[in-house]
């Protein structure tokens, strides 16, 4: 696949044109300023220009991957933090080619815990005692860098969805088609710049997608 976007701020001003048309096509909330909310740490990036472009506010979901021992980079599930609640999501697609590892006290259980400190410790970092964010009632727009098997996009979008919010949308730059059809149950809707049948790689589609640091984080977050 050939690059799509320059780096993360392109893909970002991109899909913040996109987001424009989308919102503008359901029914206004009245006095409502949209809630962009950032998966660390290359969806900070994306994300800041998207708040920008819809003149919205800017905060950080913080999420973690449950992945599988022997292959971290495959998920059984994921976690993730809002406003002090946390929610799991099991992969259970994957943990069917697992015997016993979503039993009680195997393998899920064990390496959640271990994430669960983490994510804990990233929200901490990233966040900085910042007051908890308003969710219910609003427009609140999830959005991450792009979408492969979208674990961590679904268990944001599971604790989004506890909050009550008016509209809950789904937002990245690029992603797999088939995920983001799955995502259309979890959110009311699902924008993606460039969805294909053959992703690759997330990185594939970006000419720049150096990793963004913690400090990067802490840096967009201080700004708004």
């Amino acid at each position: 696949m050939n690059p799509r976007f320059r780096d993360r701020q392109e893909a970002g001003r991109e899909l913040a044109e996109q987001l424009k048309r989308v919102l503008s096509s359901g029914t206004a909330l009245p006095d409502d300023r949209p809630l962009v909310l950032a998966l660390p740490r290359g969806g900070l990036p994306v994300a800041e220009e998207v708040a920008g472009g819809l003149d919205a506010d800017l905060d950080v979901l913080v999420v973690r991957k449950v992945g599988v021992p022997a292959h971290p980079e495959l998920a059984m599930g994921a976690l993730a933090t809002l406003s002090g609640s946390i929610e799991t999501v099991r992969n259970e697609t994957v943990l069917s080619q697992l015997p016993g590892a979503g039993e009680p006290g195997a393998d899920f259980d064990t390496v959640a815990e271990k994430e669960r400190e983490e994510l804990l410790r990233r929200d901490e970092l990233y966040r900085q005692g910042r007051s908890p964010v308003q969710v219910d009632g609003r427009t609140v727009i999830v959005v991450d860098d792009g979408l492969a098997t979208g674990s961590t996009m679904k268990a944001a979008l599971v604790v989004a969805r506890r909050f009550v919010p008016a509209r809950l949308v789904a937002a990245i730059p690029v992603g797999a088609r088939q995920t983001c059809q799955e995502l259309e149950e979890l959110a009311d809707d699902v924008v993606g710049t460039y969805v294909t049948d053959d992703l690759g790689s997330v990185g594939a589609a970006y000419r720049d997608f150096g990793q963004t640091s913690n400090e990067e984080v802490q840096e967009i977050l201080s700004r708004h």
